[in-house]
């Protein structure tokens, strides 16, 4: 077994290969970029090494510099954890060539799963079912659109070297084929740096089914497989082990086409084998194909970790060390359902945009599993990945399991931003993914529903004036004005709409709250305070932003008047950052006549490109920012003349 291993990555999965490393009692050496200098992974790390600045190019991608760090700390083996390095067949050559162990597969495996076309031609060989479509060469735009009619729409256009759904397009008909070719083609370019695509058909109830596996270079056994079909953009939300309605025989055929998949490369480690599945006429065991492996953990393992109680990083190091397999396939089982779900710091409201802010609070249910790299007054960077927690949960059955996590996503608490919270607790209550009706369409079939905002009831707007007002707490004076009790007003926006509210203060454990025609009573018994007749919830204030923790949290904003008034006088020609990002792409000129909806420039942030849409026809007056302009939430980017 190793004596010290380096983790070449951050943030929750650093984490998460820290917490066993040193539970075998490895040694464990964290690297660190310039906002993650106080990070979570290297307080908990037994040494640290800066490697560089903020953006990822600038630090946890220099494969050089992560060399450089175990040798210099005496690491013998390099664990990459996911994204970043974890598929860089270069990186894995050249930590060989430095005399360390990569814990992960070989170089030639990850090359062989790499490209999407080379893969399905490979698995093709190896007798693993796969979805037609084009996976040529030849990437002329006429073929492409010939190859996409002999397919017949609806296709799905993806990156050859894609991932997380970046470079993935839909077509429906032929008329959109070459917009989304060249969108899908402008992603995969500055995702992957490689623009070439495939084309496939695309099935139109799919289910998105994975096989967990395992190998030591000669054998692979399989434990067992994942549904990862609750899906937003291609992005994974909720998963769970095993899959609802799997039967045993389609198990078997999925199980023994990920070990055929994962022996034709001669596979070590940890790995996944995602099928798309026919979900149309239920599962059956010709019904699925495969779609790519992924040569590395994956970001939802927990899952199967919980049902089969093995420890997959654990059976990393074992077999990275030169152990072979721990278990063998007969003595693998299934104990139970897991969920899990990933919470992340995104605006939903505003379609998902992600988001950035201080934790003030972070507080997540005793009985659940919380992966997460971050803690109460950690930052959410605009240079990495806005996920703040994968939150697991295990029950004897899946009607149990899902109700644990209606629980847990209830009393987790949030504060200082914006989250998924609520998105997340809608979609384990929705009615078909409790009957276990699921397919990758279901979010965005009831998307309106899933996204309502909570409306807070009047007793919620009073407790977060009560936190504005610093009234939490008993005073020793109420303030008098003639015979009555001193009147006090603030305004708070929720959502975008502002709520006057005005109180009196009748005692130090007494105040009576007017929001409209609504006189809402705060009563204080003991250490609680009860509020329009219910005990109020826990609240956090911080710099004018108030969180109460109920309804997965609600933020109320205090409206500054001098502040409101200044932004009334703002320019509304402007098209501003959403976001703190990377400037990708700017399409528009001064002087040019635009549309409404016309894409005018391109923002990348967290991982993800973002189009920002002129808002009304009109003619560009100024460019304001240049491609590779780092911006902040809120910078001028492109401004219209202003209309007569």
């Amino acid at each position: 077994m190793f004596d010290t291993i380096l983790i070449a990555n951050r943030g929750e999965i650093a984490c998460r290969v820290i917490e066993t490393a040193q539970s075998m009692g490895v040694r464990c050496v964290a690297v660190y970029s310039d906002a993650d200098a106080a990070a979570k992974h290297v307080q908990m790390a037994d040494a640290a090494v800066h490697i560089g600045g903020s953006a990822p190019a600038e630090s946890y991608l220099r494969g050089d510099a992560i060399i450089q760090a175990a040798r210099e700390t005496g690491a013998q083996g390099i664990h990459p954890g996911y994204g970043f390095l974890s598929e860089n067949p270069d990186f894995v050559d050249a930590v060989a060539a430095a005399g360390l162990t990569f814990i992960g597969p070989s170089a030639e495996a990850i090359r062989a799963m790499g490209l999407k076309d080379a893969a399905k031609a490979l698995m093709v060989e190896a007798g693993v079912p796969v979805v037609p479509g084009y996976h040529g060469a030849d990437q002329d735009d006429a073929l492409l659109a010939k190859e996409a009619e002999k397919i017949g729409y609806p296709v799905l256009i993806k990156a050859v070297a894609g991932g997380g759904g970046k470079g993935m397009r839909l077509v429906e008909d032929a008329n959109g084929f070459q917009a989304g070719l060249e969108s899908a083609r402008s992603e995969a370019r500055t995702a992957f740096g490689n623009a070439d695509v495939l084309v496939e058909k695309f099935i139109t109830q799919p289910r998105h089914i994975e096989v967990q596996v395992f190998g030591d270079g000669t054998k692979v056994v399989h434990l067992f497989e994942r549904d990862c079909s609750l899906q937003r953009r291609h992005q994974k939300v909720i998963e769970e082990a095993p899959a609802p309605g799997m039967t045993p025989q389609m198990r078997a055929a999925m199980g023994a086409a990920a070990v055929r998949a994962a022996e034709a490369i001669g596979y070590a480690g940890a790995g996944t084998v995602e099928f798309i599945v026919d979900g149309s006429r239920g599962l059956s065991s010709d019904g699925f194909f495969f779609m790519e492996m992924n040569t590395r953990l994956q970001v939802e393992h927990p899952v199967t970790e919980a049902i089969t109680g093995v420890d997959l990083v654990e059976w990393q190091l074992r077999v990275a060390a030169g152990e072979p397999l721990p278990a063998a396939q007969e003595d693998l089982s299934i104990t139970g359902h897991a969920f899990e779900a990933r919470l992340y710091a995104e605006d939903v409201p505003k379609g998902f945009l992600p988001a950035t802010g201080t934790l003030t609070d972070l507080r997540f249910a005793p009985d659940a599993r919380a992966d997460s790299g971050v803690r109460a007054g950690d930052v959410i960077s605009p240079f990495y990945d806005p996920m703040i927690a994968k939150v697991i949960v295990h029950g004897a059955t899946r009607d149990v399991a899902l109700s644990k996590l209606r629980r847990a996503l209830r009393t987790c608490h949030v504060g200082g931003t914006v989250t998924n919270l609520a998105f997340l607790g809608a979609l384990a209550a929705h009615e078909g993914f409790r009957r276990g009706e699921v397919d990758t369409g279901l979010i965005a079939r009831d998307i309106e529903t899933l996204t309502e905002v909570p409306a807070p009831a009047p007793r919620h707007v009073a407790l977060a004036g009560m936190a504005a007002l610093d009234l939490l707490e008993p005073r020793g004076e109420t303030g008098f004005t003639l015979w009555e009790p001193l009147l006090r007003s603030i305004t708070l926006r929720f959502g975008g709409e502002e709520h006057l509210l005005k109180v009196r203060v009748l005692g130090p454990d007494h105040q009576k709250w007017i929001l409209g025609d609504a006189e809402i009573d705060a009563v204080r018994r003991g250490a609680d305070w009860i509020i329009g007749g219910q005990r109020a919830a826990t609240v956090a204030a911080v710099q004018g932003v108030i969180t109460v923790f109920d309804h997965y949290g609600l933020i109320f904003e205090v409206v500054d008047p001098l502040e409101r008034a200044a932004g009334m006088a703002g320019d509304g020609n402007l098209v501003e950052a959403p976001m703190p990002g990377a400037v990708r792409l700017v399409a528009a000129e001064v002087g040019q006549v635009v549309a409404q909806g016309d894409r005018l420039a391109v923002l990348e942030a967290m991982k993800m490109e973002h189009a920002l849409l002129a808002a009304r026809d009109g003619v560009v007056a100024e460019v304001l920012v240049a491609v590779g302009d780092q911006v902040e939430a809120g910078a001028a980017l492109v401004r219209l003349e202003a209309e007569a």
